[in-house]
């Protein structure tokens, strides 16, 4: 209160400041909660996505594990080792809310056994099995990927938002209004002050 000038350009200033603050903690808790609605949107994309992918991978492991037993480990291998061309990811971003997020696009993994390099003699469809369903855990690991990371993005973007409205709502306002108070307090006893000297004057 020490540093408050109690003038009258003092507390239209703090008015301002005032009205300014309210309006920015209106927006901030506007964008807090659609940030928080959006969360939940890619939340539930990434429940989905987990018990796939978590059902895909299981899939992928059996028939692994099929081939390994029936035609050899080395056989498996090889033809894991056959393949030469990489999918090929591009990242890219979109904007939610103000918030930058990841976007993944990606060449699908899948293929034709015809075209995972290795010879249609000496392999089994047990390692075809295998190759296919491993590649379609790798799309749904992508796509995961980026699912994840916005989700991540998302949270640190509200915690930064809830912060600066908690800052505004339980110390910036509250700070400005009391000092307004005080300054209007201040200023009406001067006002009184000023009325009761004109009395003696008039009176004398």
């Amino acid at each position: 209160m020490g540093e408050v000038k109690p003038t009258r350009s003092e507390l239209i200033n703090l008015d301002k400041k005032i009205k300014l603050a309210k309006s920015g903690h209106s927006l901030l808790k506007r964008k807090r909660d659609g940030l928080i609605r959006e969360f939940f949107i890619v939340f539930d994309e990434a429940k989905k996505r987990k018990s796939v992918l978590s059902d895909k991978y299981a899939l992928a492991v059996r028939e692994l594990e099929l081939a390994r037993a029936v035609d050899g480990t080395i056989a498996v291998r090889s033809a894991g080792e056959a393949l030469k061309q990489k999918p090929e990811v591009t990242l890219t971003t979109r904007n939610i809310m103000g918030v930058v997020v990841p976007g993944i696009t990606f060449e699908k993994t899948q293929k034709k056994f015809t075209e995972r390099g290795y010879g249609i003699i000496g392999t089994s469809p047990r390692i075809d099995s295998a190759s296919g369903a491993y590649e379609a855990v790798l799309d749904d690991v992508v796509m995961a990927a980026e699912i994840e990371t916005t989700m991540r993005r998302l949270l640190l973007e509200i915690e930064r938002t809830k912060r600066r409205v908690n800052a505004l709502e339980f110390a910036i306002i509250p700070t400005l209004q009391r000092d307004a108070a005080f300054i209007r307090l201040r200023l009406e006893e001067l006002e009184r002050e000023n009325v009761f000297r004109l009395k003696r004057i008039k009176d004398k």
